[in-house]
């Protein structure tokens, strides 16, 4: 009598198709995984931004920059 053990490493065979029903399964559920959508944060106006100090290098680097950036 033989008995059939499944890879661990999940490559598939004849025997065993693994990966293949792995994703075969995965594309079944995929319509009952529902994602909600996610409400966009909303803009902090820059009155409420405090203590940020930029070093002079790096304001040389922005300014140096396209306004789309390089």
């Amino acid at each position: 009598m033989e008995t059939k053990v499944s890879s661990a490493r999940g490559h598939g065979t004849a025997a065993d198709p693994g990966l293949e029903k792995l994703r075969g399964d995965c594309a079944r559920m995929a319509p009952h995984w529902v994602v909600p959508a996610a409400a966009a944060p909303a803009p902090v106006p820059p009155s409420r931004i405090h203590g940020v100090t930029v070093p002079p290098s790096s304001v040389r680097l922005i300014a140096d920059m396209s306004e789309y950036g390089d």
